[in-house]
């Protein structure tokens, strides 16, 4: 579409229909959302059991999420990239399909036995997982900055309702999966495929005009502002971009570290199938379901403030799982829904910090390179079945949990070196958050991240 395009120039003109796209764009995403979170909730629930099934070792069971979120990576690269050039509809459809022939490809790997298929499938998968967050930037694009945090919130809590029944589903899954000469465990894939496939097909016949070319349009025809408000304060959007970035990487790297290991965790001490389900449905609920109250608090309290909460409940999330029994359901239950809390509120916030610090110019293509990196971080955290192996998923556990600290020096330079204005959020100093900042600036390479570059 062109800028000079009568459809563009209709929503240039009129505030009235900039709303209306604004809150239809809401609704379609939702919509799309809920298939969205369907399809990836198998890489998280029987993911790591089939590969440990298929390989017959624990030491790579956090093979799949490692495999799935390094294609996340990639996927989000290039999703932001597409975005960026032909709108949110062309980026997200196409990550979503690849999702689903990923998905489709375990399937096929499952029945023929093939491990060398599997990994190339969970790579491919990845994508679906990767496009499904990269969907909340959508809602945004017409959001005013009170609005950004409601707005990512809405889309999350869409994911809930198919990322709930997915887990949920596994063993009617495996059972449909049985009846058609299919392992048990691929079963949940096969409704990941079909997901994901839907859920592409209703962002790209429904999200019309695109909400990106319209914010582009509207952007364009006050590009003088934009350009000297950009200008002027080049220094305070890297800094939010560095800080959001890392909220996100963080949060992250530990919630993908614990959940990745807890399904076989479990399996070892005796919990069956409908169990493992049941604790990954409730994470993964945690994970989106807070939604309908975290936007309202990140856009009420800020960013900053949710950020730290969000470290502190993953700190919890990591003492009761570390110390707690894993014979007792109760202490899992709660121990996976509080990393999913922890994650829920480390990304919106994260995600609104990263929206706050871009411009229609750079934003898709900023966003999907921070994306990598919080893919990145999934994939190490992937490469907690390692550590389980060496140690115990106790150690996994408290590790994660005082990992997740970190958080607090981060937010502290990011209040430290913003505007006079602002009230300074601790009044101590933090060492390691000099040292930590400064390996996250180089990086992250600030200057690049602006351009949408990748190292």
């Amino acid at each position: 579409m062109k800028q000079n395009d009568p459809v563009i120039q209709s929503y240039i003109q009129s505030k009235e229909k900039q709303r209306q796209l604004y809150k239809r764009t809401l609704f379609i995403v939702s919509f799309s959302q809920v298939f969205g979170g369907a399809g990836l909730a198998a890489g998280i629930t029987v993911g790591a059991l089939l590969a440990q099934e298929m390989l017959q070792t624990e030491a790579l069971a956090g093979l799949p999420a490692a495999l799935f979120t390094l294609g996340s990576a990639l996927a989000a690269f290039l999703v932001g990239r597409l975005s960026q050039r032909f709108g949110r509809r062309t980026g997200l459809f196409l990550g979503f399909f690849a999702g689903a022939v990923g998905a489709f490809g375990v399937v096929l790997a499952a029945v023929l036995g093939s491990a060398f298929l599997l990994f190339l499938s969970l790579f491919v998968y990845g994508a679906g997982t990767s496009t499904n967050l990269q969907a909340r930037y959508a809602g945004t694009d017409l959001a005013s900055e009170k609005q950004r945090g409601k707005a990512v919130s809405i889309a999350m809590v869409s994911t809930t309702f198919g990322a709930v029944a997915g887990p949920n589903l596994v063993d009617i899954l495996g059972d449909f999966a049985l009846s058609i000469g299919v392992p048990a465990l691929a079963g949940p894939f096969i409704l990941a495929g079909v997901a994901f496939l839907l859920a592409g097909l209703v962002l790209f016949l429904l999200l019309r005009p695109d909400p990106f070319l319209i914010a582009q349009a509207l952007a364009a025809d006050a590009s003088v502002a934009e350009t000297e408000d950009e200008q002027s304060a080049p220094k305070t959007l890297h800094r939010g971009i560095i800080t959001g970035a890392l909220i996100m990487i963080l949060t992250q790297l530990v919630m993908v570290a614990i959940m990745t290991m807890t399904p076989v965790h479990m399996e070892h001490h005796g919990h069956h199938m409908g169990a493992i389900g049941l604790v990954i449905g409730i994470h993964v609920g945690a994970m989106y379901l807070p939604s309908l109250f975290t936007g309202y608090l990140v856009d009420r309290y800020g960013r900053i403030s949710m950020a730290v909460a969000a470290g502190v409940t993953l700190l919890g999330a990591g003492l009761i799982g570390g110390f707690g029994s894993g014979d007792d359901l109760t202490v899992l239950i709660v121990s996976l829904a509080l990393l999913g809390i922890g994650w829920n509120l480390g990304l919106i916030s994260g995600t609104s910090l990263i929206v706050d610090n871009t411009t229609t110019a750079n934003r898709a293509k900023t966003q999907g390179s921070v994306d990598v990196f919080i893919a990145l971080a999934g994939a190490t955290g992937g490469a907690s079945g390692m550590v389980v192996a060496g140690a115990s998923y106790t150690a996994l556990s408290l590790f994660g949990g005082v990992l997740s600290l970190v958080l607090i020096p981060i937010v502290y330079w990011y209040r430290k070196k913003s505007t006079k204005r602002r009230r300074k959020f601790f009044r101590g100093r933090f060492a390691l958050c000099h040292l930590f900042t400064h390996a996250g600036s180089r990086f992250l390479y600030p200057e690049n991240i602006m351009k949408g570059r990748l190292l």
